[in-house]
């Protein structure tokens, strides 16, 4: 038998990958394991409502399936001339934020428009909601089966689709297509992980990613490896994040609590699954090794987890190692009381006060990158002012990652051992000052994505938007 039987050569997977069939064939098993898939989707859904109720809310239309309040609500603006349907999907919390700049510019640039604005989790449906104008529509994004696409676009029939990041599914990829729908990828981003995923599967994703009408892109890099990874049209606009502008409230309250604190405050920032327990051990090591008569003055360490369910394993983290522990849902008047002050470790458990949190802090540590995660998104602490130590594994970021500390907005360190040590010789240091002033104009220095953005999307929009801008 001929050696190519058993070994196909790379321009043999390449032909099979690029023929009609292929795709076909590979979105159909995608599909069918989709719809095997959905009871257990369900219950995870439903297990997840325990802690977080809103999981249980309007769940149904998780695959399109919609009530006679909810198709009246969206009825009752179907059909006004001055209102086009803008579809935005911001998956989670991180996405929704940064939804909130390009959604402000849409407006501007089309007052007249009607968002449709879907979501995956629960956090950021919360902090959707704050999105809303009269006649908008907030709604679970559709399951990726062809039967709850279909029913989802049928029903909204949005005149253009925007998905933020890195949301590209092959069934609303491929309906939408069929449906003449135009998809735009905003603040797109590809990791050099997800590219090969993405490649590994290159019979379901590559069709998925030619079906966008345009990726706009974060940086230069992001755009070749979205053009590698087949989206025909590419254009860099920068990172909408640098558009978030953080509350003034929000802002005013942490510096409220720096002061009552009296204590310099490290921050935690997003941390995540298997990152705490080395924090509080390399936390309560530099406590031993430090210890003084002045030790009421010692840094205080602040945990914001990343993910609202595990507000409380991680309290019961700290209170194994024998700590004392504040929760910021405690306090009275949102202010820490005197049992808050007496402890060693503040909880943020909380949703949308990350500015606070940012502006209470001396430094903070950057979450997900002292574990293979990939880190979080560091532009929001830079905006608020706070100084940034991360760790090694910033790959999901890698280029604002990059270039905050190009700016001295940030720097790196090898483990959470090393980010500790750095945080506190921070807190006491006049080089924070310079570090802060630094994170701020980095902030401001590459703002203006959003309005670029929002330009590109309505030019590449349906032309009924088009004749209407």
């Amino acid at each position: 038998m001929p050696t190519w039987v058993h070994r196909p050569t790379e321009r043999c997977r390449q032909v099979l990958t690029d023929t009609a069939l292929t795709p076909w064939l590979a979105r159909q098993a995608y599909s069918l394991l989709l719809r095997l898939g959905t009871p257990a989707y369900l219950w995870r859904l439903w297990s997840r409502g325990k802690v977080e109720p809103a999981y249980r809310e309007a769940w149904p239309q998780r695959l399109a399936w919609y009530d006679q309040a909810y198709r009246d609500a969206w009825q009752s603006g179907v059909g006004q001339p001055a209102r086009p349907v803008v579809w935005l999907h911001a998956v989670s919390l991180g996405e929704t934020k940064a939804a909130t700049p390009l959604i402000q510019a849409l407006r501007q640039q089309h007052p007249g428009m009607r968002l449709l604005l879907t979501h995956g989790t629960a956090t950021g449906r919360e902090a959707g909601r704050a999105l809303l104008q009269a006649g908008d529509v907030q709604t679970w994004f559709p399951f990726d089966t062809p039967g709850a696409v279909r029913r989802f676009l049928r029903l909204h029939r949005p005149h253009i689709g925007v998905l933020m990041e890195t949301e590209v599914w092959p069934n609303v990829q491929h309906v939408a297509h069929a449906m003449g729908v135009s998809m735009v990828l905003a603040n797109a981003r590809l990791s050099d992980k997800s590219l090969r995923q993405g490649q590994r599967l290159a019979a379901l994703m590559r069709p998925a990613a030619r079906a966008l009408q345009v990726a706009l892109a974060q940086t230069e890099k992001d755009a070749q490896r979205l053009r590698l990874m087949g989206v025909s049209d590419v254009r860099v606009c920068g990172n909408v994040k640098f558009d978030i502008v953080p509350s003034p409230t929000l802002l005013a309250q942490g510096q409220e609590w720096a002061r009552m604190s009296a204590r310099p405050i490290v921050l935690a920032a997003s941390s995540r699954e298997g990152e705490e327990p080395g924090l509080l051990d390399a936390w309560l090591a530099r406590r031993q090794q430090h210890a003084t008569p002045g030790a009421d003055l010692a840094p205080r360490l602040m945990i914001v987890p990343r993910h609202p369910q595990r507000f409380d394993e991680v309290a019961a983290m700290v209170a194994d190692k024998g700590m004392t522990l504040s929760r910021r849902s405690t306090w009275p008047e949102d202010r820490p009381d005197q049992s808050a002050l007496a402890a060693e470790v503040w909880l943020g458990d909380s949703i949308g006060e990350m500015p606070a949190y940012y502006a209470s802090a001396q430094v903070a540590l950057l979450g997900g990158s002292f574990a293979p995660l990939g880190g979080q998104n560091l532009i929001e602490a830079a905006a608020c002012g706070c100084p940034i130590v991360m760790g090694p594994h910033t790959f999901n970021f890698a280029d604002a990652a990059d270039m905050s500390e190009e700016a001295g907005a940030a720097c790196r360190v090898q483990d959470i051992t090393q980010g500790v040590t750095k945080c506190v010789q921070l807190c006491t240091s006049d080089a924070r000052f310079s570090m802060a002033e630094k994170s701020r104009l980095f902030a401001r220095q590459h703002q203006g994505a959003a309005h670029a953005m929002a330009t590109l999307i309505w030019g590449f929009s349906h032309p009924y938007l088009r004749g209407n801008v």
